[in-house]
This record gives C-alpha cells, sequence and structure tokens, in this order.
C-alpha cells in the first residue's frame, strides 16, 4: 500500500528554466550576430521566426527546426555545420566559429534556457513610469469589487467562461495556506463551513491576516528570497556577509508599510537592515559584475523594480534597453571610492557617476556623501510618482496569491502586462491604502476573482491569458510544515540565529501591577489572601484569548465561575502564559485569588493582562489596574460567591513594581502559545531543496513550478520524509483512535475535507481493526502523496 509514485508527486522534468549556459551573455549575441538578418524583428525568412523561444521552437514551414535537450538531432545545428551552399546557415559571410557553435550546443542540451519576457523582435510597449487610475467597467451581474469589474470585462472580450465560484472548504483551505502558509484546523474547516453568515469570508480573511505571528513567519520566506537573506552559508561566518532576518521579522509583524520597508533597506537606519544592499563578499578575486557595488544595482533594480541589470552590469544590454551606464550609475550611487566602468571584465578607463535610472523623478546628488545618495535614492525609489515600484509588488502578490503574474515572469516588468488597467488599478489602491501588504492581500483575495476554483491551461492556449487562478504546488516550507502538522514531528527550536518574536513584542503591558495597598510591594505579611477580580463587557465569543501573568507567589483565575488556572511558585514570582478558556458573549466576570507566599514579610503582587481575539478580528484587552477591585472576602473552590461581597474596594496600583524588573522581563513573549516551529525558521535540509527552496546567494523571485525527476525520486524514498511520517505514525498509533476516526482526522488536516464513501471504505479494508504503525504510515504517504494535497487549489 506504500505507494511513493512519482507520478502522484506532479514531478515533471524542469525545462526551459535552468540551462547552464547563460542566455544573455552567451547566446543573445551568437544568434543576433549570425541569424538576425534572415529570422528576426520583421524578417522571417522560410517561415522562421527567432524572435521568442516560442517561435523558435514553432519551427519553419518545413517543421521542427530544434527541440530542447537535442542538439545532436537539431537541423539547427546541422545547417550551421553543413558544407552544402543549399543548406548551410548563414547562407553568407564567414561560417560560425566552433567555440560558438559548441556553446549553442550545450544550450540546446541544456533545455535552451531564455531570459524571461525576452524578444529579438523590437517592442512598441514601454511601461509607463507614474501611476494610471484607469476608469473601471461597469458592473456585470452584481459583482461590484473592481478587480472582479475588471476581469469580467477581460473575460468579455477574450471570450473566456467565467470559472466557478471555490466552495467553502476549498476557500479557507487555499486562503489559510496562501496567507499564513498552513493547513486550517479541522475545527477551523468544520465551524467555517457550518457558518451561514453572508460575510463569513471577509471576516475569515480579516481574522486570518490578525494571526500577526503565523503570517510573518510565512512571509519570512517569501522575503528572504528577495532579499538574499538566509541563516546559514556563503559569507556568514567569515563576516563577508551581513543577515536581516531580526530586522525582517519585526518588519512583517509590524506590517511596516512597503514604502518605509524599502527606505530602511536602500538606507539603513542601523546595521539590522543593512545586510541587503551590502550583498556578499566574495572570497578572491570576482568578475567586475560581482563585486558589492554592482550587486548593490542588480539586487536594487530587481528586488525593487522588477529589472533586470545583470546584462547590462557586463555591457549594455542584449535582452532590454538598459545601458551599461545605468548599471553603474547605481552601483556609483553606493560605491565609497570612485568606481571605474569595467565592459566584459575589462576596465574602461571611464568613471561612474552616481545617479538614479530614470530622471524624469529627480536625480542624485553626485557630490554627496554616501548616506545621504543612499537617502536620495530611497526617496526616488519610493517617490509618489514612481508607478513602477508599486506595479512590481503588487505583481508579485498577485502571482503568489493566483498562480501567474499579471506581467509574467514578475521580474520582467518591461514586458506588457496581461491587463495594464488592472495592474494599475492595483498599484494607486496599494498607495491609496499606505503601502500596506496586509490590505492588498485581503483585497485580492475579497474578489470573486481569488474566490474562484482554479483553472487548467488548455494545451495550445495562450498560458499568458487570464482564465481564472492556478494551482499552486505548495513550497518547500508549506509542504514541511502541513508535513509537521499531520506528523507532530517539527523541531523543538528554529535555527539559533532567530528570536522567536510576536506582535506583542513591540508594545508594553497594557496592565499594571496591583495589590490591596501600594506598600505591598515594599512589604507585606506572609501568607495573605486576596481577591482581585474585573467585570467587563464583550461584543461576541471570542475566538481565542491568550492572558499572561506574573503573580508573588500564588494565583488561582477563574473565569465566569469555572478554574481558568492554578498556578504557584514558592521560591519565586510566578510567571505564565495562559489560553484563556470560558469567556463568552456579553458580562465577563474574572476573579483571582492571588496569595503571597515566604516565611517573612516580602513583596506581594499581581499583574495580568489578557488580549482576546473576536470573530471578525478584532482585539480587546483585559488588563489589570486601578479600575479593578479587591476583597479579603474569597470566592468557594468553583471561583462563585455563594453571596456578593460587600467588602469590595479598588484595587491599588503598587508604588514600587520595579522589584519584579527580573521576573517580569520577556513576559509578553508569553502572549504566544507554545507554536510549532516553522520550516522558514530552520535552514534548508536535503528535503527542503529537494522541494526547491534555493540557497539565496542569488535573488529568487519565482521558485520552479514543478520539481526534477530525480528530485521526486529522491523526495519517494529520501530518509528524511520517510522518518518524518515514521514518527508520527508511531504517535497516532500509541493514541489507539478507532481506524475510522483516524482516517477521518487524517483527512480533513491533510486535505481539509472528509474521506468519500469509497475511500473510507477502501482504507478500512487496509487498515485492519488495530492498525499498527507501519499501516498509518502507509495511510500518511497516501495522503500526502495525492495531488490534492501537494498543491494549494
Amino acid at each position: 500500500m506504500k505507494i511513493r509514485s512519482i507520478a502522484l508527486l506532479s514531478a515533471s522534468a524542469v525545462t526551459a528554466v535552468c540551462g547552464e549556459v547563460d542566455f544573455a551573455h552567451q547566446v543573445a549575441p551568437i544568434l543576433k550576430e549570425h541569424c538576425a538578418k534572415c529570422h528576426m524583428e520583421g524578417a522571417k525568412k522560410g517561415g522562421f521566426s527567432m524572435n521568442t523561444r516560442e517561435s523558435l521552437l514553432e519551427g519553419s514551414e518545413d517543421g521542427v527546426v530544434v527541440e530542447p535537450g537535442e542538439a545532436d538531432d537539431s537541423i539547427l545545428l546541422e545547417s550551421i555545420l553543413s558544407d552544402d551552399k543549399t543548406e548551410r546557415m548563414p547562407p553568407k559571410g564567414p561560417r560560425m566559429p566552433a567555440e560558438q557553435v559548441e556553446i549553442l550546443r550545450r544550450w540546446i542540451d541544456d533545455g535552451m534556457a531564455w531570459e524571461p519576457g525576452f524578444s529579438f523582435g523590437k517592442s512598441a510597449y514601454e511601461p509607463p513610469l507614474k501611476p494610471r487610475r484607469p476608469e473601471l467597467p461597469p458592473v456585470v451581474e452584481s459583482r461590484e469589487h473592481p478587480i472582479d469589474r475588471i476581469v469580467d470585462h477581460h473575460f468579455a472580450q477574450h471570450k473566456i467562461t467565467r470559472p466557478r465560484p471555490l466552495g467553502d472548504a476549498a476557500f479557507i483551505r487555499r486562503l489559510t495556506l496562501d496567507l499564513t502558509g498552513l493547513l486550517p484546523t479541522p475545527d477551523e474547516v468544520q465551524a467555517f463551513v457550518a457558518d451561514a453568515a453572508p460575510d463569513k469570508r471577509a471576516k475569515w480573511i480579516e481574522a486570518t491576516l490578525a494571526r500577526d505571528s503565523d503570517y510573518a513567519e510565512h512571509w519570512m520566506s517569501f522575503w528572504n528570497d528577495l532579499l538574499r537573506n538566509d541563516y546559514q552559508g556563503t559569507g556568514y561566518i567569515d563576516g563577508g556577509r551581513k543577515p536581516i532576518t531580526n530586522w525582517l521579522q519585526q518588519a512583517l509583524l509590524q506590517n511596516m508599510p512597503y514604502d518605509r520597508f524599502a527606505r530602511e533597506l536602500l538606507a539603513p537606519p542601523d546595521d539590522r537592515s543593512r545586510g541587503f544592499i551590502d550583498g556578499i563578499q566574495w572570497r578572491g578575486s570576482v568578475n567586475a559584475s560581482q563585486v558589492r557595488e554592482i550587486q548593490f544595482s542588480q539586487s536594487i533594480s530587481q528586488t525593487f523594480l522588477g529589472l533586470n541589470m545583470k546584462c547590462a552590469s557586463c555591457h549594455d544590454s542584449f535582452v532590454d534597453r538598459w545601458k551599461l551606464d545605468e548599471a553603474y550609475s547605481l552601483a556609483a550611487v553606493y560605491a565609497e571610492q570612485p568606481l571605474e566602468i569595467a565592459r566584459c571584465d575589462k576596465p574602461t578607463g571611464r568613471m561612474a557617476k552616481p545617479g538614479w535610472i530614470f530622471p524624469e523623478l529627480g536625480n542624485i546628488d553626485a557630490s554627496a556623501p554616501k548616506p545621504e545618495r543612499l537617502k536620495q535614492l530611497a526617496a526616488l525609489m519610493t517617490h509618489p510618482e514612481n508607478g513602477r515600484f508599486t506595479r512590481t509588488i503588487v505583481n508579485r502578490l498577485w502571482q503568489r496569491m493566483m498562480g501567474r503574474g499579471i506581467v509574467h515572469p514578475v521580474d520582467a516588468m518591461d514586458t506588457e502586462p496581461w491587463n495594464g488597467d488592472l495592474l494599475d488599478h492595483l498599484a494607486t489602491r496599494f498607495a491609496d491604502d499606505g503601502y500596506d501588504l496586509k490590505k492588498a492581500l485581503a483585497y485580492i483575495a475579497s474578489s470573486q476573482a481569488y474566490q474562484s476554483e482554479s483553472v487548467v491551461t488548455a494545451e495550445g492556449a495562450d498560458p499568458a491569458l487570464f482564465r481564472g487562478p492556478l494551482a499552486k504546488r505548495m513550497s518547500a516550507e508549506q509542504f514541511v510544515d502541513a508535513v509537521w502538522t499531520l506528523t507532530g514531528s517539527a523541531p523543538s527550536q528554529p535555527h539559533a540565529a532567530i528570536t522567536r518574536r510576536s506582535a506583542g513584542d513591540a508594545t508594553e503591558l497594557a496592565a499594571r501591577w496591583i495589590w490591596s495597598y501600594p506598600t505591598a510591594s515594599t512589604s507585606a505579611p506572609a501568607g495573605e489572601r486576596i481577591a482581585l477580580a474585573t467585570e467587563f463587557e464583550l461584543p461576541a465569543t471570542p475566538s481565542s484569548v491568550r492572558a499572561v501573568y506574573l503573580a508573588d507567589n500564588e494565583a488561582q483565575i477563574y473565569v465566569n465561575g469555572k478554574l481558568a488556572d492554578d498556578g504557584t511558585n514558592p521560591d519565586a514570582p510566578l510567571a505564565r502564559g495562559i489560553d484563556l478558556t470560558h469567556l463568552r458573549e456579553g458580562r465577563n466576570f474574572i476573579v483571582i485569588v492571588a496569595r503571597n507566599g515566604g516565611e517573612g514579610p516580602n513583596p506581594a503582587g499581581l499583574i495580568f493582562e489578557a488580549r482576546a481575539t473576536l470573530p471578525d478580528g478584532r482585539k480587546v484587552t483585559i488588563a489589570s489596574g486601578p479600575d479593578w477591585k479587591w476583597s479579603p472576602s474569597l470566592p468557594d473552590a468553583s471561583g462563585r460567591y455563594t453571596r456578593t461581597p460587600r467588602d469590595w474596594q479598588a484595587a491599588a496600583e503598587l508604588a514600587n513594581p520595579s522589584v519584579w524588573d527580573a521576573f517580569a522581563n520577556g513576559l509578553a513573549d508569553r502572549f504566544e502559545p507554545t507554536r510549532m516551529v516553522r520550516a522558514s525558521l530552520v535552514p534548508a535540509d536535503l528535503l527542503q531543496r529537494a522541494l526547491g527552496r534555493p540557497n539565496r546567494e542569488q535573488i529568487v523571485s519565482m521558485r520552479p513550478d514543478n520539481i526534477t525527476t530525480l528530485e521526486a525520486i529522491d523526495l519517494a524514498n529520501g530518509e528524511q520524509l520517510a522518518g518524518l511520517l515514521q514518527r508520527g505514525a508511531a504517535t497516532l498509533a500509541a493514541n489507539r483512535m478507532k481506524p475510522a476516526k483516524l482516517i477521518d482526522a487524517v483527512f480533513v488536516t491533510a486535505l481539509g475535507r472528509n474521506p468519500s464513501t469509497a475511500e473510507k471504505s477502501a482504507l478500512l479494508a487496509e487498515l485492519g481493526s488495530a492498525p499498527g504503525p507501519q499501516a498509518i504510515e502507509d495511510l500518511l504517504w497516501l495522503v500526502i502523496l495525492l495531488p490534492e494535497f501537494q498543491f494549494v487549489r
């Protein structure tokens, strides 16, 4: 039954994106020199155009000319090498040198990699620089969301059938994975499906984005890829590379506005964020296009503008309009010393002048010191009139949510979008919303376009033409997190370089230290016991409540007459973080019975704060303070009073709470329950590498859509995944769950649905009445190999 089918892994060989030969620097110049006159731009001799990879593969009037991976059977190479004057290519002029023929041979055998969005034909398209506010098309069938108005108009123009709406169970799985990288829990799925409220999807979007830590730890992977940040690897040991991990984590937790986010990376206010612009100091001598100054030019152009400056860092680009001098003008902004321009690694004798590539927005004072030049660059990059900056990031977010960019690939932003109005609308809306990344994601997720069933692009159909959301293969981190969730086999700690934080770390507690009299923080009788209480209203039953408290020395917490926590530490003040239950819509009553320990007079006090998340994502804080009350009369064992005490008095804020500073330090950290360590917070292992997690020595804005056949074999037979499933199976077997309930639990957790009758019958027959670890391991293998598990549909 242990099905480790490569087919189920949806593996296919990576083709056009993984060649070893450098297309821009090696292949494009050869083709342009020898083939342009007859087969490029408007020329199409013999019906054969080489303007794009697609037209090259399409062939001529006589058939296919070249196929990836088959250089020796290529008519293209055969014609280049032919001595027959009627067949040889090019027909006139000198023959192609042998070293150039060998480059083409290797390029074909390696898969014919092609620069994304590049064409040898002249493009009439020039992306606008400034923002543009398109007029929205009319509303169709009450679909009023601006995204849907634009998409519905696009569908009508291209006679595309609108995809069907996505069901509730599929929606919550897609959205939770897209926004937090985690599977929804079975309880969340069941509650969401059962909810009849018409606005439940809008509320779930808001509530999901309010899970600050889950959001931040998921999007760490996206930004680590895009900012070349990692936890170990080249440069980190010898100081040639600086991590930005803690800055990035805090920026995501706080949902830092994107314009400020970019400015702090481009002109770092301190060392925490400067690792991005410093790049990597490679050991030994390197090509002129890989020195730190040029890395700076390449990185900021790719990350923030979706532009490829790598070709232009060596010579005027063969693949777009960017020039060598422009690449060096950006590099000179970062340079400490005068920077000589090198062409193809050879000094030119000319010096680069610091400058900005869009002077319409302003320029940089070349005579200013480096820190000031960086500030000027940051201001120009985030200039309100720089529409390229906002278009680039919303295009990246659309690609992450919908499976393909409006401009695709996302780092080919000089390429015409499939719908310029949609791209411009998202970009201007993003700026209007204060460059808020979460709002941009919520805006996309709230559209019917996003909330539609995923579509499959038919063979031969134009992949650039939007027909609906595409199914997305789980990232390495999503897959591993899902397996850890399913098996309970996550590691106990993140990488040592990471200080795991929560959104609560950024703010002090609202609570105050209290007791029955202010001098208790100096001295109170040993054994003194009092009741501290508060009453409050909640507009709805919370979806979650987390509380932290520190008591010197004991506390029993009662919520609405039910014991919520009982803690004591006779030797030192007690600090705890708990999930608080029993709160409800309407009136609530919390009573805390606090006792001072010790054998003689000593300080006594309590500080308590609870943070409740309501179903609509709003937060409510309940914090101890002088508005609380105290009484020497204590409740019974259930936390209730048979008679309401008549001696309630106002609680006193303590005069000297600093006596507990050593114990209270980090108390806010306890607002985070014990959360599963995420795959994004540990270094990549062989399993994550096999699933496509990059080493981040280069910027990666899009990971491969498919894994290679060899990677699939390694995945299906690798020891790491097998070990995770074995440990998970052993844990599940120890729980002695009935087979039917076990199958249901695995399916709902992994797939967000119950098994069909046929699936359940077949699995029950295989598992038997008392399944052991091996049978449960087989069940886990079966489920994780399903495309339904591996894809975000």
